[in-house]
This record gives structure tokens, C-alpha cells and sequence, in this order.
């Protein structure tokens, strides 16, 4: 490690267990010098093990429902106090879909299944950014990231109604940045993720068979949940302070693959068996 976040304090929201990218992303933050608080909704901090993860890091937990701007608030103004000021960064790794869970297809959607889901994923960065912006709880040129998938620009049938909500939480992420840039020189971004084995991820049908799929179609394989969360830490330090509005692709060069030769010789080799 470089110490590159020596100094630097942050907020993260998400981390469940050792599966998930949020979890990865606070090890290595504090690898890096930096000093964190740890969110998540009360019911999730009941399913998992963010407590284990606080005692590692050396954090205090606080609980909040990222859709309760009230909790929001709360929050926010915890960190400061722990912090003794704004911050610098922020981890948004939050996203949920009843309908994905309750296995609705797009053609079959609950709305109110759908509006929480769009809430719940979406929305809260909205939430987060809005409450952060009118608090001042960010120091100049901190920098927020979103994590993201490419189903917001391309079709992926099991993924859902999570697909409109990754489509509009990189839409937040534009339009927020601009506000936040012009304030405070505040960057916000989303990482494009490839599929990775967290509990959320593996929750979609078929998540396996689309896994190695995405793994043979990238040149560099399947990015780990420890690589992004190395990637975010560079969009957090102050090598990326020109870094702002970006939808950023970290998936093995997937996102720019029409077909790979493995994938292709797959359909051969099914095609000689008919």
C-alpha cells in the first residue's frame, strides 16, 4: 500500500460481509491511510456482519435507511462529528429489487415493487448527494462513486427492473456532478462492475451461467471485487481530481467486446453437436 488516502476520512454504504465489494472497498481505504464510518440500512446490519468489519477498521457503524432523508441527515451529521468535519469520500454500493427477488419478470413487474427498487437504488444517491451538498459534509474536491452495471445501456432479461434503476443512478451521477463540481469541485462518478460473486449478485436467475459468459467474452476476464475496490480507491485520491460525471467501464473490456474467440468456439462446437 501507498498511503495514497493518508489523511483523507470517508463514508460507506453497503458493506453486508467479505463478499461484498463495499467491504473490500473499507479494508483498502484504511490500507491507504484513511479514516472511515460504515453505514447500512438496521435490517441489513442484522443479516450480515458490518460490526466484525467496524472492528477491523477501526469505525464506528452507523445505522441508516438511505431512503429516509431524516436518517440521511443524521448520518451525515454523525460523520462530521466523528470526523471532525466534512469529509471526503463516499461509497454509494446500495441496490435491491423486490421484483428481481420475488423472481417477476419485466413483463410482470409490481410498480410498487418497482418504485422501491428505484428508491432504494437509485434514488438514495440523489438523497445522499442532495443532503451532503446542503450540509456542506464534503471537503473540496472530494469524490463520490456510485457502483453500477451495464445493464443501465444494454439488455440483460433477468436483470430486471434493476436495469432502469442503474440507468438512473449513473443519469444522478451526470447531472449531480455538475452541481457538486461547480459548488465545491466535488467529483461523482459510477463504476461499471463486472458481475462479481456478492450477495446481491448471485441473487439474479442465472447468475452463474451469465458469470463465465461474461468472463469468456472479456479479454481480461472478470474484474474481482478487490480490484474494483482498488479502482475506486484511485477515484478517491487525488490522482483522479479531474475525474467527474463519468459512467467508468471496470469489467475486462466486456463493455467494448462484440464477440471473443472463446465465445465463438463455444457456438461451434454446439453447432457440430446438432
Amino acid at each position: 500500500m501507498n498511503g495514497i488516502l493518508k489523511g483523507k476520512k470517508g463514508l460507506i454504504f453497503g458493506a453486508l460481509d467479505e463478499s461484498s465489494i463495499a467491504w473490500k472497498v473499507a479494508e483498502a481505504a484504511v490500507a491507504e491511510g484513511a479514516s472511515i464510518t460504515l453505514t447500512n440500512a438496521p435490517i441489513a446490519m442484522r443479516m450480515g456482519k458490518i460490526n466484525e468489519l467496524a472492528a477491523k477498521c477501526n469505525a464506528e457503524v452507523v445505522p441508516a435507511d438511505a431512503t429516509s432523508i431524516d436518517d440521511i441527515n443524521n448520518l451525515l451529521k454523525r460523520c462530521m462529528e466523528i470526523h471532525n468535519g466534512p469529509i471526503d469520500f463516499i461509497l454509494h454500493s446500495i441496490g435491491m429489487s423486490p421484483n428481481v427477488r420475488k423472481k417477476k419478470t419485466y413483463t410482470d413487474l409490481s410498480y410498487e415493487f418497482m418504485q422501491k427498487t428505484l428508491d432504494i437504488s437509485a434514488v438514495s444517491l440523489h438523497k445522499v448527494l442532495q443532503c451532503a451538498y446542503q450540509m456542506d459534509a464534503l471537503n473540496e474536491w472530494g469524490s463520490v462513486v456510485g457502483l453500477t452495471y451495464i445493464a443501465g445501456q444494454r439488455t440483460f432479461p433477468s436483470y430486471g427492473d434493476m436495469a432502469d434503476a442503474k440507468a438512473t443512478l449513473e443519469s444522478i451521477s451526470r447531472s449531480f456532478g455538475y452541481h457538486y463540481g461547480v459548488k465545491k469541485k466535488v467529483r461523482v462518478n459510477t463504476i461499471s462492475q463486472s458481475p462479481t460473486w456478492t450477495t446481491a449478485g448471485s441473487g439474479v436467475e442465472g447468475f452463474d451461467v451469465f458469470f463465465k459468459y461474461a468472463d469468456d467474452m472479456s479479454p481480461l476476464g472478470n474484474a474481482s471485487a478487490e480490484a474494483c475496490a482498488n479502482y475506486c480507491i484511485s477515484l478517491f485520491s487525488d490522482y483522479t481530481k479531474m475525474v467527474t460525471m463519468q459512467n467508468l467501464y471496470h469489467d475486462g473490456g466486456f463493455s467494448f467486446t462484440g464477440v471473443s474467440d472463446k465465445v465463438m468456439e463455444m457456438f461451434v462446437e454446439q453447432m457440430k453437436k446438432q
